[in-house]
């Protein structure tokens, strides 16, 4: 997209990455890294942008959790199931939100510019267990996509980040436009679930380009987090109307659902 020496070629959404990285190069040599989740300054001998006391503080999914969909505490049929569609054949994530060392963390990654972060985020969710069809069969990383005034604003897509990392610890391919928004859609922060659902409808589709991959693979759409799996399932929908065969999910955080223990 672009020459040595030259920004005049690069496409908005390129020029967006380049900016938000030299910003974030800018500030590690000017400023000493504080940790994005308590502040404190972080050691020499530690990598990242999250302390190491933080990390051992984080309030992960804890066990039994369901074979399908990794929530916990299936005592007999499993109602976090009942969200997903049939078509889903797996869902993990690593740690609870909102709150604590996770809460600070997507916080850091989605309005703070702290991109970084996405890497050792996704370390975290590489070491999640899956079942041993969806480990054989995944065939791409599909990262939820944002609006384009939300891309704008943010300077990248979180879920992205998150896709990239992951992609390269699974070694397979990540596919950054299979899916594409069809309009804006507000934040589901504060929306009831049939809200989330009626907001969501119909804001995705296929690119065209991406359809003759989509036939009988399993693709495994990643997020930053799943609350009712709204926006997970309207990806999902259209990827498989198009000829994916399996779709499982994987986010970092997910929210508790009514009933869960704290």
């Amino acid at each position: 997209d672009w020459l040595p020496g030259s920004t005049a070629s690069l496409r908005p959404q390129s020029m967006n990455k380049v900016i938000s990285a030299a910003r974030e190069a800018a500030l590690e040599f000017l400023l000493p890294i504080a940790c994005v989740s308590c502040d404190r300054l972080i050691g020499k001998d530690e990598k990242g942008v999250v302390c190491g006391t933080c990390w051992s503080r984080l309030k992960t999914l804890p066990h039994p959790q369901c074979t399908r969909c990794g929530h916990p505490n299936p005592i007999h049929e499993c109602t976090f199931c009942t969200l997903l569609p049939p078509y889903v054949r797996a869902a993990r994530s690593v740690a609870w939100v909102p709150g604590g060392t996770a809460g600070h963390v997507v916080h850091a990654l989605k309005y703070d510019g702290w991109s970084r972060v996405a890497t050792e985020m996704a370390a975290r969710m590489a070491r999640l267990h899956w079942p041993g069809d969806v480990v054989e069969e995944r065939t791409a990383v599909v990262p939820v996509p944002l609006s384009g005034a939300r891309l704008r604003e943010r300077g990248y897509n979180q879920s992205e980040k998150i896709g990239d990392a992951l992609a390269a610890l699974w070694q397979i391919p990540v596919w950054t436009d299979a899916v594409q928004r069809t309009r804006a859609t507000v934040s589901q922060t504060e929306l009831t679930p049939d809200a989330r659902k009626r907001n969501v409808a119909g804001a995705f589709s296929v690119s065209p380009h991406r359809r003759e991959h989509l036939r009988g693979a399993h693709l495994v759409i990643i997020d930053d987090v799943m609350t009712t799996a709204a926006t997970l399932n309207a990806c999902a929908a259209v990827l498989y109307d198009e000829g994916a065969r399996t779709i499982s999910y994987a986010t970092f955080g997910r929210a508790r659902a009514a009933g869960d223990r704290r």
